[in-house]
């Protein structure tokens, strides 16, 4: 006899990864797989140059030099690749599950809808933006001359997993929502590629509005700018790199709780 944690988190955790298996042996199908991944980074180098190109010009803003302003955006870009990697069901759920009624079929199998939802999904290419950040990440603590101890490539690690659990957070909730308002989902894009591109601006020069909404509200400088200024020594508390997993976790259980909300809520399409 299985227990319940058995068939609650071993059972859906082994589900996913079969999912994830699946979806990515399909992807290797594709021969044009390659082509997408390399487009996808081609994307992601060439996203940050106007920055490149007002540092260069400009120079510095008060103590943020562009290698700062990398890292801080790297971190939030890493985190986002891997949430649109293994969240991805949840970034398409609106459109693909709720309108076309094949959300009604998910609910007839005797497994997981969370992962059943969060693994529909899985495409190659988007992990290129991972790559892209991690080599900023890279070049960006190198430039500074940082070298890292192992309590802060252990912080820098927890911080990306709680990156990837805000944004995931961010399409699970997204996906809550949507069961009232089926479509008219385009403003949530302020709060998944605006959130990540924000980083591009120094915190202290964001006007209060911002810099809370996106501290308090959706934790993306708590998972982005605080672990970096703590392994770099940016005058925060070196324990505040620390909330990263704990603030990226509580989204994402908050997100989770108004998404059952909206499936208990669900009106079945119907035939």
């Amino acid at each position: 006899m299985k227990t319940f944690y058995e068939w609650t988190f071993i059972d859906g955790f082994s589900m996913y990864l079969k999912y994830v298996k699946i979806n990515f042996l399909t992807n290797l199908q594709y021969k044009g797989w390659p082509i997408m991944f390399f487009s996808t980074l081609l994307t992601v180098i060439t996203d940050p140059i106007a920055t490149f190109f007002l540092f260069a010009r400009f120079g510095n803003v008060g103590d943020w030099s562009i290698e700062r302003i990398m890292l801080v955006y790297a971190m939030a870009v890493t985190s986002y690749g891997l949430a649109e990697g293994f969240f991805r069901g949840y970034d398409y759920f609106p459109w693909r599950m709720i309108r076309s009624g094949d959300f009604d079929r998910l609910l007839l199998r005797p497994r997981t809808l969370f992962v059943q939802i969060a693994a529909a999904y899985f495409h190659i290419h988007r992990f290129a933006r991972v790559a892209g950040g991690l080599f900023a990440i890279i070049w960006s603590l190198s430039r500074m001359g940082i070298v890292l101890g192992p309590v802060d490539i252990i912080m820098l690690l927890l911080a990306l997993i709680g990156g990837m659990l805000a944004y995931g957070g961010i399409f699970v909730l997204i996906s809550g929502i949507a069961f009232y308002t089926i479509q008219g989902l385009d403003w949530i894009s302020i709060v998944t590629n605006g959130s990540y591109q924000v980083t591009r601006c120094p915190i202290e020069y964001l006007p209060k509005a911002l810099r809370y909404f996106f501290t308090f509200f959706i934790p993306m400088f708590v998972v982005s700018y605080y672990p970096a200024a703590a392994v770099c020594g940016w005058g925060e508390p070196y324990w505040k790199g620390f909330l990263a997993l704990p603030a990226g976790l509580g989204f994402m259980l908050i997100s989770i709780c108004v998404w059952r909300v909206g499936v208990g809520h669900y009106k079945s399409t119907g035939s």
